[in-house]
């Protein structure tokens, strides 16, 4: 059992307890409660703080813990309901209610409960993350000079060196800005690119976490079909037109949900048409350190390709790492890389320095190539395992393509059936969370689809039992 689900348990069972002593009473010590419960001291202490978090015990260092005492009652509560007025865009001049619907990202960031395995989460498991390689560079870097200080605006001149090398061409450091995270670098993107009220190009289907940004800025997703090879550039020329879009926001490396790579040949007529429709080409390269052992080689950047300024590239370190090490970089050249810095330094300043120095310290460290190499073998062993056990327990759920990166499986599934709701609900029953399919497109789906994550589960026992619970699920359902 992983110290997660430890500390869960740990908690609910103090939480049940809590009736057998007074308000004000003093909880059973620290060293009592390992004994009792045969976990460690850090098990313990995370659970006390959680339910402190909660109000319903209150710590005091050297004295204990203790439960809590009622609240006294306070002030009635206000009326917030003008908020409902003020909040609405139907009375405004913008054309797309910028109206915020986090739901489609949640799924994927919210713990399930305990016993449910997870075939909905968006990051590594912790068996798989770089922690103790994460830890010592954290701990170097706060010992290197200056590591508290503040940093540059655009970020420390050496990771943005790391990052432009890594992207390839004729990209420079002076051409990257350090952000906080993928999805950070994304909303700058937009904002930088298109006014509200704007339609935005966006690969269909797609990252719900993007669609969830554009329409909190009042831009109008407008779908462009992707097949196993990418986007299809007819169709692009042909959205370009219709719309009058001038950003198109795609995924060319084992995109999100599909796993579809971007054709070679296809490569360059996307940047044709968007350099023809005057438009740039948001590049989100978001797991390219998330490559299967099978792979092959991989094709560069867009944005290695791009003389002219087209493409804005972002990159993040946190899909191979930690959800909690949010660095990630935005690169672009000419007068758009000042409109980046600009709203990047309005709406955070600067990516906290010591998380830029433990960045240096992981990816220059001997762990990181290792790190790498050990998760490539490690994902492909899993996504192996999901497909062999779909294709025996359940071959009704069609899986057009077997992707050689990233996480996860996008599967169809079969005409007339219940539905995703039905089945995502009959699975949660079961023991095992899943990602429905509508939140990935933007418009109408042309059929109900599942996406299943292979690494966020603890291996392949967890992904054989999860098959086994969805068939179950599927039986009930379809």
């Amino acid at each position: 059992m992983d110290q997660r689900s430890s500390v869960t348990e740990l908690a609910e069972a103090l939480r049940r307890d809590l009736d057998r002593y007074s308000p004000g009473g003093k909880l059973p010590s620290s060293r009592a409660l390992v004994e009792r419960f045969r976990v460690s001291p850090v098990t313990v202490s995370r659970a006390l703080a959680q339910l402190a978090a909660e109000g319903l015990v209150v710590t005091r260092p050297g004295a204990g813990a203790f439960r809590a005492r009622p609240r006294t009652a306070g002030t009635p509560a206000g009326d917030t309901s003008w908020q409902e007025v003020a909040l609405s865009a139907d009375h405004a001049p913008e054309l797309v209610p910028r109206t915020v619907d986090g739901s489609g990202v949640t799924v994927s960031l919210a713990a399930p409960p305990p016993g449910v395995l997870e075939f909905n989460g968006g990051y590594l498991h912790p068996s798989l993350q770089p922690e103790r390689a994460m830890a010592a560079a954290l701990a170097r870097a706060g010992r290197r000079p200056g590591a508290w200080g503040r940093p540059p605006l655009e970020g420390l001149p050496e990771l943005r060196e790391w990052f432009a090398r890594g992207i390839g061409g004729a990209v420079t450091a002076a051409e990257v800005l350090i952000a906080a995270g993928g999805q950070s670098a994304l909303a700058t993107a937009l904002r930088a690119l298109a006014p509200p009220g704007a339609p935005v190009l966006v690969e269909s289907p797609t990252y719900p976490g993007m669609l969830a940004l554009a329409r909190a800025a009042g831009l109008r997703p407008v779908p462009v079909p992707v097949d196993p090879d990418g986007v299809r550039p007819e169709l692009l020329a042909d959205a370009f037109r219709a719309s009058g879009a001038r950003v198109f926001v795609c995924q060319p490396l084992f995109q999100n949900p599909t796993g579809a790579v971007l054709a070679p040949e296809r490569r360059g007529e996307v940047l044709r048409i968007a350099r023809e429709a005057g438009a740039f080409v948001v590049e989100d390269d978001f797991v390219r350190r998330l490559v299967h052992a099978d792979a092959g080689p991989l094709p560069r950047p867009l944005a290695a390709d791009d003389p002219d300024g087209v493409v804005v590239h972002v990159g993040s370190l946190t899909k191979a790492t930690s959800p909690s090490f949010r660095v990630s970089a935005l690169a672009a050249h000419g007068p758009v890389l000042e409109r980046l810095r600009a709203i990047q330094v309005v709406d955070s300043f600067f990516v906290p320095r010591p998380l830029q120095e433990a960045a240096l310290e992981l990816v220059g460290s001997p762990a990181w190539p290792r790190h790498l190499r050990f998760i490539s073998a490690e994902l492909k062993e899993r996504r192996d395992a999901m497909t062999a056990e779909l294709a025996l327990r359940l071959p009704e759920l069609a899986l057009p393509h077997i992707p050689s990166g990233g996480y996860h499986l996008w599967l169809r599934l079969p005409d007339g059936c219940g539905g995703e709701s039905a089945l995502t609900a009959a699975a949660l029953r079961a023991g095992v969370a899943l990602t429905p399919g509508r939140p990935y497109f933007s418009a109408e789906p042309p059929a109900a689809h599942l996406r299943l994550s292979f690494a966020a589960v603890a291996g392949t026992g967890e992904i054989a039992e999860g098959v086994r619970r969805l068939r179950a699920a599927c039986d009930e359902v379809l």
